[in-house]
């Protein structure tokens, strides 16, 4: 979109990392004890971990902190996803692996257990994906889902990202191995779909 003026700019600027729902902001250190409380939940941690493993605190503390460094000049970003009324902190999202010659990146989202159902993880997901190409220039975002998250399946699909293949047998949980699904979308699609 061609901006006619300084207003266009600021416009554009104050709404790139807010969903209808959702804020997307920095890391905070007091963050980190309900972020690293989410993600050692064994029954969350299912969703989104090849093996649930007991991890340290100051461990999974330092994993967000390195999700969330958003350096210069390195092709990841990650945030904590705040209610935008009270600014409470419900998630976190990032986009990962971005580089130039492919312009693709990985999202990865993590709702707060408490929060899972309330509509936040769509709205960031839809809010991640549209920073992702119009202020990262991303041409394509893709992700891996368990086969069995019914839930994030449905939402990744509402935003409009698309099965693209099966990684069979990829995660070991229950005595049993299950599948992964990537999903993708390209630029092209959400600009159609956002018009």
């Amino acid at each position: 979109m061609a901006w006619v003026g300084a207003d266009d700019a600021r416009q554009y600027g104050a709404g790139i990392l807010a969903g209808e729902q959702i804020q997307l902001r920095a890391l905070e250190d007091a963050d980190l004890p309900d972020l690293v409380r989410w993600w050692r939940e064994p029954e969350w941690a299912i969703f989104q971990q090849l093996t649930v493993r007991p991890r340290t605190v100051g461990d999974v503390a330092e994993q967000f902190r390195r999700w969330s460094a958003n350096k210069g000049d390195a092709g990841d970003v990650g945030f904590c996803v705040t209610d935008r009324e009270s600014g409470r902190l419900v998630g976190h999202a990032t986009l990962s692996g971005a580089q130039l010659l492919t312009r693709a990146a990985t999202l990865t989202v993590m709702i707060g257990s408490e929060y899972v159902g309330s509509g936040y993880g769509t709205d960031a997901v839809r809010t991640l994906v549209d920073y992702g190409f119009r202020e990262m220039g991303l041409n394509r975002i893709q992700l891996h889902v368990f086969a069995f998250n019914a839930r994030a399946r449905a939402t990744y699909r509402k935003v409009g990202f698309k099965d693209e293949g099966v990684l069979r047998e990829t995660a070991f949980h229950d005595g049993a191995f299950h599948d992964e699904v990537v999903m993708s979308m390209l630029a092209r699609e959400w600009f159609a779909a956002s018009s």
